[in-house]
């Protein structure tokens, strides 16, 4: 089993920047990917961005692309996002996630395990 915690959610005003982590306990993730995904009030989960487990490959979602960036340290099992420039709209609960399959996965039926979250709220 592999447990997530997020920590690093928060209240920030538009234009602010924020950064959240996710560490990762349990298990070996080799060659697990790793990723972000955010839900909004009303909305369903939706992908934020993905890591490969060696960091070398990512892909980020267009809404948040030059203005998030994920990254990890595969030696102390943790991933990170950067988050700049934030707007309203990045409001949601973010969950870490880690896919056994490993790749630029961006489905959360590709992801094995969740992390239970952690708020970002963006004022205006």
């Amino acid at each position: 089993q592999v447990q997530l915690v997020e920590s690093g959610g928060g209240l920030v005003q538009a234009g602010d920047s924020l950064r959240l982590s996710c560490a990762a306990s349990g298990r070996t993730l080799s060659n697990y990917a790793m990723g972000w995904f955010r839900q909004a009030p009303g909305k369903e989960r939706e992908f934020v961005a993905v890591v490969t487990w060696s960091g070398g490959l990512t892909w980020h979602a267009d809404s948040v692309k030059g203005r998030f960036t994920i990254s990890r340290d595969s030696a102390k099992n943790t991933v990170s996002l950067q988050m700049n420039s934030v707007k309203p709209e990045d409001t949601a609960v973010y969950y870490c996630a880690a896919g056994a399959r490993g790749g630029l996965i961006r489905t959360t039926n590709g992801m094995n395990y969740w992390g239970k979250g952690t708020l970002v709220t963006v004022s205006s």
